[in-house]
């Protein structure tokens, strides 16, 4: 078994890292323009969240054959293969003209992130020991909030030049053209480490070897095995996963909501997710030192204020006229990222908590779709909960869920996950 001692990760740290920067900086570019772009194209609030929700169901439709695509043709090949299937939902973004064409787009590029994400992550539950887990999913957490924080000013930057929302598509097209070029140049780290990988594979009841060839179960039989666990813990993936993923969707749906321009909306979000990007790795030590729980409880609570907060905001600023509303606007995004910042990693590390070591993929499918439910499920509920009540009243439900979510993960971390012991240094 690969020890603390032995693990050098920064021989492989380029080829591991940088690919998901460069995929993660197209995507938070776009991210907040879709709802943008959606209302441009002629949709209301709701559909313009109805839209923004389709990167999430997608990614939740990659889930089902993502884990077996990643143990089938290896990790890099499946983010090869993701980076071209976001190009074509690209494509279909640049050339919409209907909201539903956008959403086509938008979908398919959510069915890309499932391979992608699950390939680095089921890489690093392989090699990384649970001793610096935490940290080294925290910077691959980090890598995302980077490309979060700098793809929207990219976003604000290309509006500015253009004048066009639609041409921020572009930047995701080159970053996903880096991301090949990227993964074709540079080694592949799961082939640098084989060898080690090898060593640290045996047989148990998640795989069956049949003729010399290892046959892996598929996503809702490996559910079906897993039940237990991913009743409790695959929930509380989905609740912290709906309070993210509805962050970045009601966020710019507040800012259109209180009248602000596109690219002010652009940048607010980009400097709110300085914050996110600052914590990411203070996340990974707290995590590694004292616990999974100290992370998550206090992530969720400051989530689930932050939309209540928001929903404070948009409601006085409809009441007033909007006096004031800019300013607040910009202290509950911040707020709400210093909560997501707190968090940075946890999801990833929860499930390399509870996959198996030897043949993690089909485990984590699994717990991604799970988790992946509440990704598509909250902002799903956003877009439903806007058009029969109010931007307000959405934000709020939300918000409660977030404070009934951290209780849930009080009670079931400790039961499922123990405290690590103290690691050495990174």
């Amino acid at each position: 078994m690969t020890t603390a001692g032995s693990f050098r990760l920064g021989s492989v740290a380029l080829p591991v890292y940088l690919p998901s920067l460069l995929f993660a900086i197209g995507e938070g570019a776009i991210i907040p323009i879709i709802p943008v772009d959606a209302v441009r194209l002629g949709g209301s609030l709701a559909l313009a969240g109805f839209v923004s929700a389709l990167i999430m169901i997608g990614t939740l439709i990659g889930d089902i054959p993502s884990g077996w695509i990643v143990a089938k043709v290896g990790e890099r090949t499946a983010m090869l293969g993701s980076a071209v299937a976001a190009l074509a939902g690209l494509v279909l973004c640049l050339l919409a003209t209907t909201p539903a064409v956008l959403g086509l787009g938008v979908l398919l590029i959510g069915i890309a992130t499932a391979s992608f994400a699950l390939a680095r992550q089921a890489f690093m539950t392989t090699f990384v020991p649970v001793s610096h887990r935490a940290r080294a999913l925290s910077l691959l957490g980090g890598m995302f909030r980077a490309g979060y924080f700098l793809g929207p000013f990219l976003a604000a930057l290309v509006i500015g030049i253009t004048g066009s929302t639609r041409a921020v598509f572009l930047v995701d097209v080159v970053a996903c053209v880096l991301v090949a070029i990227i993964l074709l140049v540079l080694p592949d780290p799961a082939a640098a480490l084989a060898e080690r990988r090898s060593a640290l594979q045996t047989p148990t009841a998640a795989i069956r070897i049949v003729e010399g060839d290892v046959v892996r179960e598929g996503l809702f039989r490996t559910i079906g095995r897993h039940r237990k666990v991913l009743a409790r813990m695959g929930l509380g993936a989905a609740l912290i996963g709906g309070l993210r993923s509805s962050r970045q969707v009601i966020l710019p749906l507040a800012g259109v909501s209180l009248g602000l321009q596109e690219g002010s909306i652009a940048l607010i979000i980009g400097i709110a997710g300085a914050v996110d990007l600052a914590l990411f790795f203070t996340s990974g030590q707290i995590m590694d030192r004292f616990g999974r729980l100290w992370s998550a409880v206090p992530s969720m609570i400051g989530l689930g204020l932050g939309h209540i907060a928001l929903a404070v905001v948009v409601g006085l600023a409809l009441a007033t006229g909007g006096s004031g509303a800019a300013t607040w606007f910009v202290a509950v995004a911040i707020a709400m990222s210093l909560a997501n910042g707190i968090g940075s990693g946890i999801l990833m590390t929860f499930g390399a908590d509870l996959a198996p070591r030897h043949d993690p993929a089909p485990f984590l499918g699994a717990y991604r779709f799970t988790g992946d439910v509440g990704n598509a499920s909250a902002p799903l509920a956003l877009s439903a909960l806007t058009a029969v009540f109010s931007l307000s009243v959405a934000a709020a439900t939300l918000g409660v869920v977030g404070l009934l979510g951290a209780g849930l993960l009080a009670r079931w971390v400790p039961r499922f996950i123990p405290r690590p012991a103290r690691p050495s240094v990174l």
